[in-house]
Order: structure tokens, then C-alpha cells, then sequence
């Protein structure tokens, strides 16, 4: 099991931020994809059933949630690999820091990045633009 503590420090709330996100935009198409990450600082700890629930209960969120992937390296999972290729607003090409958020319009491009430290309401406008089409 992990630390409580550990999970609650850093970018961790965000997940309350990103769950009214999909909530508010969800019957307009967006859809927000969580995927847990361990390379950074190990504050990813526990299998994909704990972290679910860490998310679930903690965080009430319902929006999907995946296993942990890599996101930097040769062993990244494909859509990193092909996020970072995007480039989009990454520099050197990594990715930094958990909680890094990417916005896709619907066409399948990649829009913006954004790093851990911008708060997902900060989102929104760029959001309601994407989704505007």
C-alpha cells in the first residue's frame, strides 16, 4: 500500500480539477484520460486496482483511468512517444513531471501542453474554443 501522505502532496489534487472538467465538458465530447505515471520522484506508488480506487475515493473521479504507462524513453507507451513528437510546448522533449496535461481537438491534434503546475480550471477557455471547433 502507499503512503497517504506521499500521494497527497504535489499535483495530486488536480485530480478534483480535471474530474470537473469532465463533468462540465463531457456532454459536449471531451473526454479526460488519466494515466498514472511512476517515473517521476516514484509518487505513483501501488498497482492500477489501488490507484483507481486512491482516485475514486479520494478524488471522486470517474473519468477513465488506465495502468501506469512510461511517458519518457525508448520503452514510452506509443501515445506518449507520439505526444512528445508532437512537441507541443515541451522542451527537450520530455516530459517533466506528473500531472503534465495535453489538449487534443477533436480532429486528433494536439492543441497545447500544458506543465504540472497549471491548474486544470485554468483549462477551460481553451477548451470551450477546441470544443467550439
Amino acid at each position: 500500500m502507499w503512503s497517504t501522505r506521499r500521494r497527497n502532496a504535489g499535483f495530486t489534487p488536480q485530480y478534483e480539477g480535471l474530474e470537473t472538467l469532465y463533468e462540465r465538458y463531457a456532454d459536449r465530447g471531451l473526454v479526460v484520460l488519466g494515466f498514472p505515471c511512476d517515473q517521476f520522484g516514484n509518487q505513483e506508488p501501488g498497482d492500477e486496482e489501488e490507484i483507481k480506487s486512491f482516485c475514486s475515493l479520494s478524488y471522486n473521479v470517474s473519468f477513465p483511468m488506465f495502468a501506469k504507462v512510461l511517458v519518457n524513453g525508448d520503452d514510452a507507451h506509443p501515445l506518449f512517444a507520439w505526444l512528445r513528437a508532437e512537441n507541443a510546448g515541451l522542451r527537450g522533449g520530455d516530459i517533466k513531471w506528473n500531472f503534465t496535461k495535453f489538449l487534443i481537438d477533436p480532429d486528433g491534434k494536439v492543441v497545447q501542453c500544458y506543465k504540472s503546475t497549471i491548474k486544470p480550471e485554468a483549462l477551460a477557455a481553451d477548451i470551450e474554443e477546441s470544443l467550439a471547433g
